[in-house]
């Protein structure tokens, strides 16, 4: 079995990596592509076989496709697995996705996300962006009812700084975080998960491998492989534009080294290296197919030394950071 390791201070065990079910969403304006179905369900049916016991998905994936494929997957075993789903990402019928973190908003999201999931409750409910336009404490407020009410079972959210969190705590307990977190992605480390930890709110860290970066598969001619459609092509983040792109894939080559010596693949380091970090609870891997989730489990159950750990850190310093 796959170590666990608590949400928050009372929360439930989850295991060291969920499954992050963005991509098996298929096509939308951040999507991945196209995306067979039949492939996804075996790819979450065998995730869990080999231990993973929770799912980390939004209704915005695939505009509600993602959610759909996770509850067929799950058919007859929904109370075996913790299922994480998001709110605050709303489409229109030109399929044009904008934040909207109003109350009635939030509370007709979850009644279509658990109707989409099958289910007549949400393990983890978090609010995916903040929404600019809306007080935080009128859409936690929401969120609290939903909880209270048996909708959802714990309530957390995604993407937010100190500020927010703060601004949330006063008004309930704040289960989870969600943010980005990996070697090339380090922000939260100077504030957020220092509060984190101090707080007691449980991190869920997605995008361990920086949407692919990490894995040692990236080139400037790969990423024209990519589906047309797949958002790493636009180049819309900057891990994917010049000059941090080069620059990360620099990076990845000189940390190679250190996975070999551990007889690892540079995608399990990525993921090793998040779980050492003290205030993360468990990192979200996403998976498209079985011989990536089986890749992916790899990632869990072990540890990279402290000199190891320095050393990447230098390499970060010199290649990477600005």
């Amino acid at each position: 079995m796959m170590n666990t390791r608590q949400l928050g201070k009372d929360g439930p065990h989850l295991t060291e990596i969920g499954l992050g079910a963005w991509a098996i969403g298929g096509p939308w304006a951040w999507g991945w592509g196209e995306q067979d179905d039949a492939i996804s369900v075996k790819t979450i049916q065998v995730s869990l076989g080999m231990g993973i016991n929770w799912i980390d998905t939004a209704a915005v994936y695939g505009l509600g496709h993602g959610e759909e494929v996770v509850a067929k997957a799950l058919n007859g075993k929904r109370k075996e697995v913790f299922i994480a789903s998001k709110c605050g990402l709303v489409w229109d019928e030109r399929r044009r996705v904008r934040n909207n973190n109003r109350p009635e908003s939030i509370r007709k999201e979850c009644e279509n996300s658990l109707r989409r999931l099958r289910t007549d409750y949400l393990d983890l409910y978090q609010i995916h962006w903040p929404d600019k336009n809306v007080p935080v404490e009128e859409s936690w407020g929401e969120m609290s009812r939903l909880k209270e009410e048996g909708k959802v079972l714990h309530i957390g959210m995604s993407n937010f700084g100190v500020d927010l969190l703060q601004k949330c705590q006063k008004i309930y307990p704040v289960a989870s975080l969600q943010p980005p977190y990996n070697m090339v992605h380090r922000d939260v480390e100077k504030e957020i998960l220092p509060w984190c930890k101090e707080h007691g709110v449980g991190v869920v860290a997605y995008s361990p491998l920086q949407s692919g970066l990490l894995t040692g598969k990236f080139s400037r001619e790969f990423i024209d492989t990519l589906a047309e459609d797949d958002w790493r092509r636009a180049q819309r983040h900057p891990h994917f534009s010049e000059p941090l792109f080069s620059r990360v894939l620099a990076f990845v080559e000189q940390i190679r080294p250190i996975a070999e010596k551990y007889h690892k693949s540079l995608t399990q380091l990525a993921i090793a290296w998040v779980l050492m970090h003290p205030a993360v609870t468990s990192a979200i891997v996403g998976a498209r197919s079985v011989s990536q989730a089986e890749q992916n489990i790899g990632g869990a159950g072990w540890q990279v030394f402290n000199e190891d750990m320095e050393r990447i850190d230098e390499l970060y310093r010199e290649t990477v950071e600005d």
